[in-house]
């Protein structure tokens, strides 16, 4: 999903917007890199100090934003590089930050991310069963595919091959993305049994899935499936019919 350009900040967030690219930037105060803002994590600041990690960013109040990996948090919080970070921006040392924040922060990555499935699956936009999908995608109708982490590389092929030929993809590398989740995470938070490979139906609904989906591959330290809020390669001659 795009975001305006000028996109104002949430108030006294810590954050720059760069001009360049075709969204709003937001600079990670650890590293002091400027990445995406669905790419960056949003750490909100309550009125007295306590730090928790915001994953869809919409808490209000302060905020800052951080784009580095688990092990980095961690290592950020052992050292107290973090807090002085922290400290530096908001001009306080009277912050509260928990131990476990970037065990906090993953749970809430993990949950915004099948927050959103759900939604998408309430919505009829979410594609189950290795049947349909495989249908589905061979006929061009699916403008995302994912799969369980555990899900067998065989069963996956398949399926990629499905959506390159209804992508009119063939020869390419268009595959679908390995969630960072395994078939029991998906199946449970979706209320269906074996849950192993997933698409959705439409741009909409990829790009929607696409932000969560992001920011918990960046604080993983996995590969980054989605390029500019948006799902795979799709060929520009397939994203006409979807």
């Amino acid at each position: 999903m795009r975001n305006p350009r000028n996109e104002p900040l949430a108030d006294h967030d810590i954050a720059e917007v760069s001009g360049a690219g075709d969204g709003p930037e937001r600079r990670c105060v650890l590293s002091g890199r400027n990445a995406a803002r669905d790419e960056l994590l949003r750490l909100a600041v309550s009125p007295d100090g306590h730090v928790l990690p915001d994953a869809n960013a919409k808490a209000p109040g302060r905020g800052a934003w951080i784009g580095v990996t688990r092990a980095e948090l961690e290592g950020a919080l052992a050292n107290g590089k973090l807090k002085g970070a922290l400290a530096r921006a908001f001009k306080t040392g009277a912050l509260e930050i928990p131990a476990d924040l970037a065990e906090r922060a993953q749970q809430a990555l993990t949950r915004a991310l099948l927050d959103r499935l759900g939604l998408e699956m309430r919505a009829g936009k979410l594609i189950l069963g290795s049947d349909r999908i495989a249908n589905d995608a061979r006929m061009g109708k699916i403008a995302a595919l994912y799969h369980a982490a555990d899900a067998s590389d065989d069963g996956s092929r398949k399926l990629d091959q499905a959506f390159r030929v209804g992508s009119d993809a063939e020869g390419t590398g268009l595959a679908g993305i390995r969630l960072p989740l395994d078939r029991a995470a998906l199946s449970v938070a979706l209320g269906r049994d074996n849950v192993v490979h997933l698409a959705l139906a439409d741009r909409q609904s990829a790009e929607r899935v696409a932000i969560p989906l992001r920011r918990l591959q960046t604080f993983l330290g996995g590969p980054v499936a989605v390029t500019g809020g948006e799902p795979a390669l799709i060929p520009e001659q397939a994203r006409d019919r979807l």
